[in-house]
């Protein structure tokens, strides 16, 4: 029922002024105070208590981020534990708790392993300079370039009228291009980001 185009679309909008809103805070404290701005995620948990340190009601604001971030990885986690959990499921034949508790245990196992911040900032690095660009990509080559033309428009359609015609070369070459673009640059620079 859902209106695929249209919640992509949402999506990045939002995703990116998000992002947009964190870096107009975040970075101009992480010079005020004198921090390294290479830092990475672990920035939020130093720069932004120091803000909250100096706001009038700082320790109400703080504590209603904080549970806001809980909130987005908590959201952000079922999302992508669901693909493995649904693999597991259908692969294998478990049961939706047994699958589950396979993801959460590996995912907890993970967890342990890159807790320290520097194991965090470079899986960070590795996952976003080049696991997702590499996913994206063959998420690409596989739904533009194998699937076909007429799995694309029926699947993309779904939820609404027929898309248009330009959208299948759009993604067959820009779409794809671009992003193997942004995986070999980020290869030879170590991140483009």
């Amino acid at each position: 029922d859902e209106d695929a185009p249209t919640s992509a679309k949402f999506t990045a909008v939002f995703d990116t002024l998000a992002a947009l809103l964190a870096a107009l805070v975040i970075i101009p404290a992480v010079f005020v105070y004198s921090l390294e701005p290479s830092a990475g995620p672990p920035l939020m948990f130093i720069t932004m208590p120091m803000i909250f340190k100096e706001m009038p009601a700082g320790t109400l604001f703080s504590i209603i981020f904080f549970i806001a971030v809980l909130f987005a990885g908590i959201t952000s986690l079922i999302n992508l534990y669901e693909t493995p959990v649904e693999m597991l499921q259908q692969k294998f034949k478990l049961s939706r708790k047994v699958s589950l508790l396979i993801v959460l245990g590996l995912g907890f196992l993970i967890g342990l392993i890159v807790e320290d911040g520097n194991i965090l900032g470079t899986w960070m690095d590795v996952i976003s300079i080049y696991i997702i660009p590499l996913g994206a990509l063959l998420a690409g080559v596989m739904f533009f370039w194998v699937c076909g033309k007429k799995f694309v428009e029926d699947e993309v359609s779904k939820g609404r009228n027929r898309i248009g015609s330009w959208y299948y070369p759009i993604g067959k070459y820009l779409f794809c291009g671009l992003t193997l673009l942004v995986f070999v640059l980020g290869i030879i620079f170590n991140g483009i980001g």
